[in-house]
């Protein structure tokens, strides 16, 4: 048993590290980078040393649980502890978030702001993730947004004051409905208000109040995730902003959602869960074809490939409306597969369109004679994204089909027919994604225009790619290597919902 603040020490390390970037001397951006970098290195070894010595993977119980009085008035507790389902997208946080910082190295312009926005974020999303304490949940929850809405409306392209507007009234909107949550948990049934997970699981309601609970926080979710009808800020979102911002938008902050709907509403509120599963199934299976379709009319190929993340969410809610134990893994392994492939096919576009100085895709064709390395990685991850047996992405929509496949809960014709619709979805994926590429780089539309801005990729972009291939080929072969942080965990939570 470790008693040593360890994740303390990481929540606040970035955010505290980040404001010493403005006492930093001024010569250049070059200290600024490798200040930042240096930072998330040192961060994201602190975080892996912690958990390879500290943390008992059998253990399905919360670990290295720290618990101060923080606001004595509200007896208001910083409580903080990890178990199987966090620890993946803690270090899935620490990896993109450093190769993010990476991909960043060309902004200039107030760099040092960048920076210290891009930490801010990092403290926000560890701790968000760390948290053992509702109110603390939402702080760390609401801690993105101005970050998030900083780098979209300073760093971004010609929309991007439309776009930011668009996100940040989309999510406070959202957290008004689970700000209301948090406080209708914390004040029924007891004297004295207490938001502790811990003791919040024992806590029952009654039918009607835990249904309201649910559908306020569902709401919150279904923004961040996204779930549609409220998904329209995020293609607006990701063909506006930065290209490192991107990364982390797609490999982080949809997983929020993801990880809320997991940890709050399946194991805080199983009842009202258990009934509206069925129609999170069939919205994950209307969203998966419904994003997939509209993918394919997107002439903005950073749109295209932003409904795809749409489309790939789809799965996630499917897993974790599944109730098993192999559809909630599918569902987690899902979360970390897409933080990967996402979060590189915008860098990918985003290095790409830098280049190129196009968006649309009918203005574009031949770039993959001068940039063959960027053409390859492009096609690699493409691939990684249509599900190509071998790599992440098909594990783990495998994974949640026979999730959903076994699921004591519904019946053989609802199975079959959801199967059905999720097989077209992954019919469609390779269709917009291969016809991307082939619009992008073949033929020779810009192969005779003499432009010097073709260049391939340098050996910081293949770096940066190399690093995330390789957990996609890795997780494709060898699943288990994922799936043995959350087994324990997902089982444990389960039997709430199938006592033994």
């Amino acid at each position: 048993m470790s008693y040593f603040p360890w994740l303390t020490i990481l929540v606040i390390l970035p955010i505290f590290a980040g404001s010493l970037i403005f006492f930093l001397p001024h010569k250049g951006n070059k200290i600024v980078r490798w200040y930042t970098i240096s930072i998330c290195l040192l961060e994201f070894l602190l975080m892996t040393y912690a958990f390879c010595y500290h943390f008992q993977l059998e253990d399905p119980l919360i670990q290295l649980k720290e618990d101060s009085k923080w606001i004595d008035v509200l007896d208001f507790h910083w409580r903080l502890g990890i178990d199987g389902l966090s620890l993946g997208s803690i270090l899935l946080t620490g990896f993109i978030t450093t190769l993010a910082t990476l991909a960043a190295w060309p902004v200039t312009r107030n760099s040092r702001l960048f920076y210290f926005l891009m930490l801010a974020m990092y403290s926000g999303q560890i701790g968000l993730f760390s948290s053992r304490d509702l109110l603390l949940f939402f702080i760390m929850w609401e801690l993105e947004l101005i970050p998030v809405y900083l780098l979209l409306s300073m760093w971004g392209g010609k929309r991007r004051l439309y776009s930011a507007t668009k996100f940040i009234l989309y999510t406070a909107g959202g957290s008004i409905f689970f700000l209301i949550g948090v406080l209708g948990m914390g004040l029924y049934g007891s004297n004295e208000p207490g938001l502790d997970l811990e003791r919040l699981i024992n806590q029952s309601y009654p039918a009607t109040l835990e249904i309201l609970l649910y559908f306020g926080f569902l709401i919150a979710y279904a923004v961040k995730l996204p779930i549609i009808p409220l998904h329209t800020w995020l293609p607006d979102t990701h063909g506006e902003a930065h290209y490192s911002t991107c990364m982390l938008l797609a490999g982080i902050l949809l997983k929020m959602g993801a990880y809320g709907l997991i940890r709050i509403n399946m194991e805080l509120l199983p009842h009202a869960h258990y009934l509206f599963s069925p129609w999170l199934v069939i919205i994950g299976a209307v969203q998966i074809i419904y994003a997939a379709s509209t993918s394919l009319g997107q002439r903005n190929f950073k749109k295209r490939i932003a409904y795809s993340s749409v489309s790939h969410m789809g799965f996630i809610i499917i897993g974790i409306g599944s109730i098993t134990n192999i559809g909630l893994n599918g569902a987690i392994l899902q979360i970390l597969s897409h933080g990967f492939i996402g979060a590189t096919l915008f860098f990918l576009a985003g290095t790409a369109c830098d280049r190129v100085r196009l968006v649309y895709l009918e203005e574009l064709g031949g770039i993959s004679i001068p940039m063959p390395k960027i053409f390859t990685m492009f096609s690699s991850f493409s691939m990684a994204s249509l599900a190509l047996p071998g790599m992440s992405g098909f594990v783990a929509e495998l994974v949640v089909f026979f999730g959903l496949i076994t699921s004591p809960k519904f019946m053989l014709m609802p199975k079959m027919l959801i199967t059905f619709v999720m097989a077209i979805g992954m019919i469609l994926t390779p269709i917009y994604l291969l016809s991307m590429l082939r619009q992008m780089f073949y033929g020779y539309k810009l192969f005779h225009v003499p432009n010097e801005n073709f260049v391939d990729s340098g050996p910081r972009e293949l770096f940066l790619l190399i690093c995330i291939f390789l957990p996609v080929i890795g997780i494709g072969i060898y699943p288990d290597f994922v799936l043995s942080l959350s087994v324990d965990r997902v089982e444990a939570l389960l039997s709430n919902y199938y006592p033994k």
